[in-house]
């Protein structure tokens, strides 16, 4: 146990340390918000596979590969393949964008739009970072390192300190950082779990064995349209691609991250259906498979990855919904004051997160509520924007609304009761949602105003 303690005393430290660092480095906006525009190929793809990989991922797809088998590496693939689709999009994207996703909202439907979004996304983004620190409180937990409030709060303090000195200019190397460790200790577990021999209860790899009674065709698609989606139209995933220093970059970068992603997928699914039961054990992590082959120095490797996936995902999506609030507040984030609000609603908001870590502990039913909530609002009019659709930009904002409002609800409804009710309600927020996008703009010309 001392080995590991150690590991994860140097880990915090070194994040520690380059947030410090990081924070000299700051000259002025455009480094804290966008690095300064210079991310290379390298440091984008560590960042957003580093990103993608958070702890709502990882424990999310142990999670339901314990009750589903295979079917669970769907979870993990079809956010590569949203990186697939959005490679095609990535230069324009990058073209168009300058600091957030609103901004560009704002760019094709006007100022109502551009409010609407920025109150949204922070909202449903606040839920993520809040799965994040859950996550981690749950690794250490299972680690018997802390208990698990303790644990919220060293992690919720370690991402919101380096978040707030460096900005972007930390996250891109701390996330670097973190997915060579995340790829070191999933690999390492999966070489040694090979090594230590195949469990007796792993499922059969056949072509049924993508579909049963716990992951159908149904949900896949429903994952397809609350999940995937936000791969191809997320201002997590977009902040990223606004760091690269050209098209060319920002697309390479997208690339290779679904690249990375895809053999990831295959490797957690086959950790937790090949260790049968540790998700019932009150931590749902992989800590506890573990524990009984991993030497020491391998367990503190792999908490560390594991802990990497947590930090990247929360200090991204953190700043993400600071800097919109700042952008809503301000009016304009090139102005001397918004370096010191956005610090100020990093620390608001990642004490936010930690007050729900507290109080909310599932993983998977939080982050699916929460991305539902944004897909449901964001995908059709983000989409159409930059293929360059006509659409009614009078009403987007009201398509935003109604769309991310009916979609959680049908969430909600899923949730409590099972069945195809809260599905059905899901498909037809993106119904609701394109209706008021296409509704005749004549029609509205006379009651409604840009």
């Amino acid at each position: 146990m001392t080995e590991i303690k150690l590991i994860l005393t140097g880990y915090f430290m070194l994040m520690a340390g380059i947030g410090l660092y990081s924070w000299l480095k700051v000259k002025g906006l455009s480094d804290y918000y966008v690095s300064g525009k210079r991310g290379t190929w390298w440091q984008v793809t560590g960042s957003l596979f580093a990103t993608i990989m958070g702890g709502s991922a990882i424990l999310g797809t142990i999670e339901l590969s314990q009750k589903a088998g295979w079917a669970a590496v769907w979870f993990l693939s079809s956010a590569a393949a949203g990186l697939f689709v959005l490679f095609f999009m990535a230069g324009k994207v990058s073209r168009l964008g300058h600091y957030t996703l609103p901004e560009m909202v704002g760019l094709f439907y006007g100022k109502k739009a551009e409010k609407t979004a920025s109150l949204m996304i922070p909202l449903a983004w606040l839920g993520i970072v809040a799965v994040q620190v859950i996550a981690g409180a749950k690794i250490l937990k299972g680690l018997e390192l802390m208990d698990y409030t303790e644990g919220v709060l060293l992690c919720g303090t370690v991402f919101i300190f380096y978040t707030l000195l460096g900005g972007q200019k930390s996250i891109l190397k701390t996330d670097f950082i973190q997915s060579l460790i995340l790829l070191a200790g999933l690999t390492t577990l999966f070489v040694l779990r090979l090594r230590n021999g195949m469990s007796a209860d792993l499922p059969p790899l056949h072509a049924g064995a993508f579909f049963n009674l716990h992951f159908t065709p149904v949900d896949l698609f429903i994952l397809l349209i609350t999940y995937s989606v936000t791969f191809v139209v997320g201002p997590d995933i977009y902040s990223r691609i606004f760091c690269a220093r050209d098209e060319k970059t920002a697309r390479r970068s997208v690339l290779l991250a679904a690249l990375l992603v895809i053999p990831t997928a295959w490797m957690l699914t086959f950790l937790g259906a090949s260790v049968p039961g540790a998700g019932s054990a009150g931590t749902t992590s992989m800590i506890l498979p573990g524990i009984s082959f991993l030497p020491s120095w391998a367990l503190g490797l792999l908490a560390a990855a594991l802990l990497s996936a947590v930090m990247s995902s929360a200090d991204t999506t953190l700043l993400t919904s600071a800097v919109i609030l700042t952008e809503l507040t301000t009016g304009n984030l090139d102005q001397k004051e918004s370096l010191k609000n956005t610090r100020g609603f990093i620390l608001l908001l990642g004490i936010l997160s930690m007050l729900i870590a507290l109080k909310v502990t599932s993983i998977l039913n939080a982050l699916l509520m929460a991305l539902s909530f944004f897909s449901g609002a964001f995908i059709l009019p983000v989409a159409a924007g930059i293929a360059g659709w006509k659409v009614n930009r009078r009403l987007a904002y009201a398509a935003m609304i109604s769309g991310g409002s009916v979609a959680l609800t049908g969430k909600i409804i899923s949730h409590f009761f099972p069945g195809y009710t809260g599905n059905l309600l899901i498909m037809a927020a993106f119904a609701l949602n394109a209706l008021f996008l296409f509704f005749p703009e004549s029609l509205t010309k006379k009651y409604t105003r840009l």
